[in-house]
Order: C-alpha cells, then structure tokens, then sequence
C-alpha cells in the first residue's frame, strides 16, 4: 500500500493531516474529518471548478476556523484533515462504495468515475490510513498517560439540501457506546433559547458514520459529533463565536458528569 501512495501525493502537494495544539491538556482531543479542501495535484482538480471544490460538497466550511479557535479555549489538540472529502471521505469505511462519491448534491465528481482497485488503494493509503492512524496515536498516547479523552468530532452542514430549508443552527449526533457527554452537551446548548439545537439532526449518527465508531466505541470513550450550520461559520467572526459557543457547552457537560 506504501507505493500506492507514492503515486498519488507528489512533492508539492501537503500532508494529509495537520494537528494543531498537540500537548493540549483538556480532556477534549478535537477531529474534524471534512476540515480540509485540497485535491492531489495528480489528480487534476477531480475535474471540478475552482467554485465547486469549495462548495458544501467537497468541504465543510468553517470547521477548520471552528477547530482551531476551539482548540486555544479548550487548550485541546485538533486534527483535521487536508484533503477534500471527495477524494475520499474519512468519515466513511474506506472499504464502501460511499467513500469515493460518483456525485454529490447533484453535482457529477469527473475524476472519480470508473476508478479501479489500485486508485482507489492509493487514496486509501496516501489520505484516509494516515490521518486515523494520527487519532489512533493521540488516543493511544493519551491513555499510556492515563489522560481522559472525550472525542470532539466538527463538522459543518449546508442550510438548504435538495429543496429543504434547514432550521438548525448546530446538531449534536451520538448513537452507540457512552453517550452521556452528547446528551449532556444537547441539553447545555438547547438552553439558550436563541437557537434551534438538533438531536441527531440534520443527520443521525448510524453505522454509515466510521470515525466516531472506530476510535471512540471500542475505547469506550465519551464522544460527540457536533455539526454546526455552514452560513454561521462561514467568515472569522463567525467561527469565533460558535467557537465560543462550544466552549461553554462543552465546560458545562463536562463538569455535570460523574
């Protein structure tokens, strides 16, 4: 798998992750698997415009602003991803279909039509392994240290899909293993009353989800998926504030467990 990936990062093109903070003391270890816009330099653009590769479908916006400004609060790590998630999608089992989008929002992924075993293996290899092996190495770190982590996972969301107006501001999604920290952070944010909090939606975190699966239920560790609405965070000052938002939710949840 290692010259798979030789073949499709190039010497221009960036690392597949980025951990900022990485000696954070907080127990939050915060990810975000849709962070990061870049497409492979041998990969032509995925035959995509300039506008489209930074639309909802191939980023989700503002949650690299979000993670960074939430990591200085927090004093938490954050890592994120570099590479668009229709390169391949690591919050998808690498081993599905679903993990290289054919099209997304109606939009028709060029480069990602009819590719065989080797160029999906070299996306595999070169993006996705890399940046779970990163988590599974803060994880692994942090635990020898007898450090408690709660998963923090951002994501973002567009406000209107397939014709429906989305009324959310942020989401908080959970689903299997120790979910006492989600639902505790629901209940801080749907205390103000300013904003409209989802439970498990726009999306409900189910067995498509991969990363919160992999890395935080056979830890059983605490965890969260937190998607936040993309005209909210889409500029400095907005991400700033959610940021903060995030902040004291996440305080406050954490000081109400046992």
């Amino acid at each position: 798998m290692a010259r798979e990936a030789t073949t499709l990062l190039k010497p221009n093109d960036p690392a597949p992750f980025t951990i900022d903070n990485a000696e954070g003391r907080s127990p939050f270890l915060l990810i975000a698997d849709h962070a990061g816009s870049r497409v492979p330099e041998s990969l032509g653009g995925l035959g995509l415009t300039a506008a489209d590769r930074a639309r909802h479908i191939a980023v989700d916006i503002g949650t690299r602003g979000v993670g960074r400004a939430l990591a200085h609060l927090l004093d938490a790590p954050f890592i994120h991803q570099t590479y668009s998630r229709l390169v391949i999608d690591c919050n998808r089992d690498p081993g599905h279909e679903d993990a290289i989008a054919i099209q997304s929002d109606g939009t028709y992924i060029i480069g990602n039509g009819a590719l065989d075993d080797a160029a999906r293996q070299a996306r595999i290899a070169a993006i996705h392994t890399p940046y779970h092996a990163a988590i599974s190495a803060m994880l692994d770190a942090r635990q020898a240290a007898g450090t408690e982590t709660i998963l923090l996972s951002l994501h973002s969301f567009t406000p209107k899909l397939g014709g429906f107006i989305r009324p959310w501001h942020v989401g908080v999604l959970h689903w299997l293993g120790r979910t006492d920290f989600a639902i505790a952070m629901l209940a801080q944010l749907q205390g103000d009353k300013a904003i409209c909090v989802g439970d498990n939606a726009p999306y409900r975190m189910d067995a498509t989800d991969y990363t919160a699966p992999l890395h935080a239920f056979p830890r059983n560790l605490r965890y969260a998926e937190i998607e936040i609405r993309q005209d909210l965070i889409s500029d400095h000052d907005g991400q700033a504030h959610w940021a903060g938002k995030l902040q004291e939710a996440t305080t406050s949840a954490w000081r109400q467990l046992p």
